[in-house]
């Protein structure tokens, strides 16, 4: 079956480049970019000193640098982030006009490079675009069904922690590598191994309710919506209340449990 493909306008592309852009890069995101190759695809974040996700991207290793595949309403926040702490670093950091394309499910063929979080999200493609086959929102239906969160669309940034984003499991934490900034928060929450929140899909019965509702396990309370489209949405959901009949707004909901997410 011949793949979808779609471009989405809510990513954009900034090029880190220069003699010191993967050592630059390296000591700030939570992925090991040090042995990223040319044509290579990884997944991480930065992050804010106490360890909150404040921007999620995906990282495109070049001869000369590396592009970054990240929200496009944020791209100038993040350029000027990264320009804080760039100092004596020989990079440059720019913007770049290149569109972010989607192509699933993929083969052996497909144009682009796996997707590093999930092998079934298929390819993400930079370059020359492609004529288009579907829309963004075909995409978003497609992670959603998978279970995979979007923290830059469905909510989440600034407040959330990104292993409660799924990042852990997602291929988007080195936790080997040296220190990055808000490596200590995460690495605890990771030896420790008592993860209460995370996000999943929802499937709600009715109309979708607007970010941060609370989701209900009988009276108690589960978690909060984030965002989402037609009958699916991400929440933010307490991994202790999950059995049981969720309700959102009076409406019953259950959990899409992925098959990438460990049972506990």
């Amino acid at each position: 079956m011949s793949a979808r493909i779609a471009s989405l306008p809510d990513r954009a592309l900034v090029r880190v480049g220069g003699p010191d852009a993967r050592t630059f890069l390296n000591g700030l995101l939570t992925q090991e970019v040090l042995t990223l190759e040319p044509g290579q695809l990884r997944f991480g974040a930065l992050l804010s000193p106490p360890g909150r996700l404040l921007f999620d991207l995906f990282l495109f290793g070049e001869n000369d640098g590396v592009l970054l595949d990240v929200d496009a309403d944020r791209r100038d926040a993040l350029i000027q982030r990264l320009s804080l702490y760039r100092l004596r670093a020989q990079v440059t950091i720019t913007p770049d006009d290149g569109t972010v394309q989607v192509l699933w499910p993929a083969g052996p063929d497909t144009p682009g490079r796996p997707d590093p979080r999930l092998a079934a999200l298929g390819h993400r493609h930079y370059g020359a675009s492609l004529p288009t086959t579907a829309e963004a929102a075909n995409w978003h239906d497609h992670r959603l069904t998978l279970g995979i969160p979007d923290p830059a669309r469905d909510g989440g940034q600034d407040t959330t922690y990104p292993i409660e984003a799924d990042f852990d499991l997602l291929n988007g934490i080195d936790f080997s590598k040296g220190c990055f900034i808000g490596q200590e928060t995460t690495s605890r929450m990771k030896r420790r191994g008592a993860i209460r929140n995370r996000m999943l899909t929802l499937e709600v019965d009715g109309p979708l309710p607007s970010p941060g509702t609370e989701v209900l396990n009988g009276e108690r309370r589960a978690g909060q919506t984030l965002s989402g489209q037609g009958n699916r949405l991400m929440a933010l959901l307490r991994l202790d209340r999950l059995d049981g009949q969720l309700t959102v707004d009076g409406s019953p909901a259950r959990v899409l449990s992925p098959d990438w997410m460990p049972r506990n």
